[in-house]
């Protein structure tokens, strides 16, 4: 046979005409790219290495403007827009529509497109003219792939096949999903951190610096500045930084000002909708952006996106497949229908420990929660989210004490916002049961996050709903009421009563509720009620096997044994709720053991001990994000410091402490770091600095009747009075920090007032008076097993040392024989002790710490 005609040579691919390149060359932008450095470097690097890049992104967010720059930047580029196409209708031919996207492309770039035949041949020669004309080294922009994201991946596929030499860059809020694809997401723009105001800080965003540019083109010299800042800030944060609805925004400044616009973004789809003329529609207005999106969605789709608006700052897989499912969506299928609002760049999702978390941009969110209005399920929807998050408190609030304590104090911080969400929900619709359980079950979280605030608000907020079981409502008042308290340093406010825990019918709760009381109530109230009633708590805890409580009651009640002198009592109780607390695996009770461990050791001399225990505290204290709990222990280090004479490192530890306690709005953590900080001065001889700090504390604990704390700074301020040689005020200082001393039960404290009371007599002209009462204190402190240490004898060695210098050592030495052999009252001038008011340690340590000492 003859053989097989060969086939002609293929011609070489025609260069593309001057023509061509002009008709598809790049618009020029009319304003500049904000924000977008490392994107611009980022994408330049990938197109250098990658033949296939798509930036992908919510709608709204800068892909065609970072696009346009990057191929500008790249050189030899060729644009075709696809976002006037229609998607194709359903049930359409798939190789007509691929023609569709073929025939834009062609008309772009100013290729003929007159090929006859079927539309698979049509497209197929189509795409080769394409090709020759984009052969070389040239980068083709498709832009807006979006809807017709299937076309364009065929079309992309295929140029990319038949011109070696070519690079696509597609912009498309989904993936084309071809192979050697790379992806770029395009994030908004970053945004001032929350509560920044600061005209620099807010101005260096992003996001701030965008917004100010586009407000200044309308009106002249608007700048982020001191009256602006806040405003901006908000403004920015409210739009999730997202460059289109920034750019709507700054065209109302000129009619509204920032701060009206900031106030009126509730109400963004009717706001913003000033768009440029030569935007396309379904730029001009932020629901257009939105419905551009919407439209090709499927049903399924769209139910998922709507029900995810109700969640307050994203949600895990298990809130979405809890709350998006029903309806005509399984909950089976909830993951498949994420991923894919994913790929669609309308829900964000971010790792995290505890899995995928899933979050919409607010303004998606506002869009999503009209549309649920509209389909009728906000009610419904509404519901299952709040008892979904109520459940979910319920299970953290057992491992709250526990081994899960750290897990869960993370998985209630990512929670927050939809927990808060859920009980304004519950609120809303009076469910009084709901909102009950939601906050009885969040108590302890926020006590141990130091949310004192948030707690008291949330705990009357649910107590303001009628209805509901009445033990569960007198345990959430019980919260209140330890909350009010400690809010209010340890005093029980006006108002707040301590009789919430009767009412509560199961024993066992009943006994935590009063346990929690008596925790807040640390340092106040009478010292042997409180006793009794801790008391009868352990017994409650012991006879249910509640080792959790058992360890939390005698860590309190070492903590009111060591405030009465009773070191042995202390020692034990604190062991054995640090062992405790260590089985459990609960890292606050580990912290609040070694605490009183570390303040035991610090009493005994041994600072080597007492210092470990306190560093192993700020380390975990820091480690749980307890951040009170680290500013106490960072004190109690700079009470060492103190103790061993490094001035220094005490004051530093202190001033640290003492900033650490106002950032958090914590009161007493303040007080005990700038008692230490006076401490230290006075040792040093900075009298001044010292009675600064002290006095303002005399006079807060005068208010609370904080008599352990007030024994301490009157001491302290009595002792600077006698530095200053003035006796008189030194003799009444420490004579109302006797009174105090005496109030706490406290033999310590009472003999650091009568070593004060020496120092005054001693520079008052009576030495041999000044010398008993120097006896009696060394016995008072003998008769609790614990005399001063060295590190603590300053004073009183300067008052001995005077007293010698006036009558000599051996009149010295029979007159401390004489003291030891006195009470307190039998020293003329020294008033009989007032009856027993048992105060429990306020303001002086976080354990609970006795006033007898530094």
């Amino acid at each position: 046979p003859p053989p097989p005609p060969t086939a002609p040579a293929r011609a070489p691919a025609p260069a593309a005409t001057g023509a061509q390149r002009a008709r598809a060359a790049l618009p020029v932008p009319l304003t500049a790219l904000v924000g977008r450095d490392a994107d611009l470097d980022r994408v330049g690097a990938l197109l250098r290495a990658h033949r296939l890049v798509t930036l992908t992104g919510p709608g709204g967010v800068g892909k065609t403007r970072l696009a346009l720059a990057a191929a500008a930047r790249a050189g030899d580029a060729a644009l075709v827009e696809l976002g006037a196409l229609d998607p194709a209708p359903p049930g359409a031919d798939a190789q007509a529509s691929a023609a569709r996207v073929a025939e834009a492309a062609a008309a772009a770039l100013g290729v003929r497109d007159d090929a006859a035949g079927p539309p698979r041949a049509a497209a197929d020669r189509t795409a080769g003219r394409l090709a020759a004309a984009l052969s070389g080294e040239r980068l083709l922009v498709l832009d807006n792939c979006e809807h017709v994201v299937a076309e364009a991946a065929a079309l992309a596929d295929l140029l990319l096949a038949r011109a070696p030499g070519l690079r696509v860059l597609a912009t498309s809020r989904e993936p084309l999903g071809l192979t050697g694809e790379v992806l770029w997401p395009v994030a908004p723009l970053d945004v001032p951190p929350a509560g920044a105001d600061d005209p620099d800080r807010v101005a260096a965003s992003g996001a701030a610096r965008l917004f100010a540019e586009r407000a200044a083109a309308g009106v002249p010299g608007f700048a982020v500045d001191a009256d602006t800042a806040a405003a901006v800030a908000a403004v920015c944060r409210r739009l999730d930084g997202l460059p289109l609805a920034l750019e709507l925004a700054a065209a109302r400044v000129r009619a509204l000002g920032v701060a009206t616009l900031a106030e009126r973004l509730d109400d963004r789809f009717h706001l913003l909708t000033m768009g440029a003329r030569g935007a396309p529609s379904r730029q001009r207005t932020l629901r257009a952006v939105i419905d551009w999106s919407w439209e090709p969605l499927t049903e399924a789709e769209r139910t998922v996106l709507r029900r995810l608006s109700v969640h307050a700052d994203g949600c895990t897989l298990a809130a979405a497949e809890e709350v998006c499912a029903g309806g005509g969506v399984a909950r089976g299928e909830v993951l498949d229908l994420l991923t894919r609002l994913v790929d669609r760049s309308l829900t964000a999702v971010s790792p995290t420990p505890d899995g995928p978390r899933y979050r919409l941009l607010e303004s998606v969110a506002a869009y999503g929660a009209e549309r649920l209005a509209e389909a009728g399920e906000a009610g419904d929807v509404r519901a299952r989210h709040d008892a979904y998050y109520t459940r979910l408190a319920e299970e953290a609030a057992p491992a709250l004490r526990g081994g899960g304590q750290r897990a869960w104090l993370r998985r209630l911080d990512a929670e927050s916002a939809g927990l808060r969400s859920a009980l304004d929900g519950a609120a809303g619709r009076g469910d009084a049961d709901t909102a009950l359980r939601l906050v009885d079950a969040l108590a302890w979280y926020w006590y141990l996050r130091g949310r004192l605030g948030e707690a008291e608000r949330a705990l009357e907020c649910a107590l303001a709903v009628p209805g509901g079981d009445p033990s569960l409502r007198a345990r959430v008042a019980a919260w209140r009421d330890g909350v009010a308290m400690l809010r209010n340093g340890g005093a029980r406010p006006p108002g707040v009563g301590a009789d919430a825990p009767a009412a509560i019918g199961d024993p066992l709760e009943r006994a935590r509720a009063e346990w929690f009381l008596l925790h807040a109530q640390a340092g106040f109230g009478d010292l042997a009620d409180s006793g009794a009633r801790l008391d009868r708590v352990l017994a409650v805890f012991r006879a249910h096997g509640d080792r959790w409580g058992t360890a939390a009651a005698l860590q309190a009640r070492a903590s009111q044994g060591l405030v009465r002198g009773a070191v042995d009592a202390f020692e034990r109780d604190a062991t054995e709720s640090a062992a405790l607390f260590c089985e459990l695996g609960d890292d606050w009770g580990t912290l609040l053991a070694m605490g009183g461990l570390g303040l035991l050791a610090e009493i005994t001399g041994d600072y080597d001990r007492a210092a470990e225990l306190h560093r192993e505290g700020v380390r975990l204290a820091e480690e749980l994000g307890l951040w009170s709990a680290a500013g106490a222990k960072l004190a109690a280090l700079g009470r060492v410091a103190l103790l061993r004479g490094d001035f220094a490192a005490a004051e530093e530890a202190h001033e640290r402490a003492r900033r650490m306690a106002v950032e958090q709005a914590d009161v007493p953590g303040e007080q005990f770091a700038e008692i230490g900080l006076a401490l230290g001065a006075r040792r040093q001889g900075r009298l001044d600095a010292a009675e600064g700090y002290l006095r303002r504390w005399a006079d807060w604990l005068r208010r609370l009747d904080g008599d352990p704390g007030l024994a301490l700074v009157l001491a302290e301020l009595g002792f600077a009075a006698e530095q200053r040689g003035d006796a008189a005020a030194a003799l009444a200082l420490h004579l109302d920090g006797l009174a105090a001393a005496r109030a706490t039960g406290d033999a310590r404290a009472v003999a650091l007032a009568l070593e004060g009371l020496a120092g005054a007599r001693s520079i008052g002209g009576e030495p041999e008076a000044a010398a008993r009462l120097l006896g009696t204190a060394e016995a008072l402190r003998a008769s609790v097993g614990v005399p001063l240490p060295p590190a603590e004898r300053g004073d009183v060695d300067r008052v001995a040392a005077r007293v010698a210098a006036a009558v000599g050592a051996g009149v010295l030495a029979a007159e401390l024989r004489r003291g030891r052999a006195m009470a307190p009252e039998d020293h003329p001038g020294v008033p009989a002790g007032a009856p027993h008011r048992g105060g429990a340690g306020a303001g002086v340590r976080p354990e609970g710490a006795p006033a007898g000492g530094p």
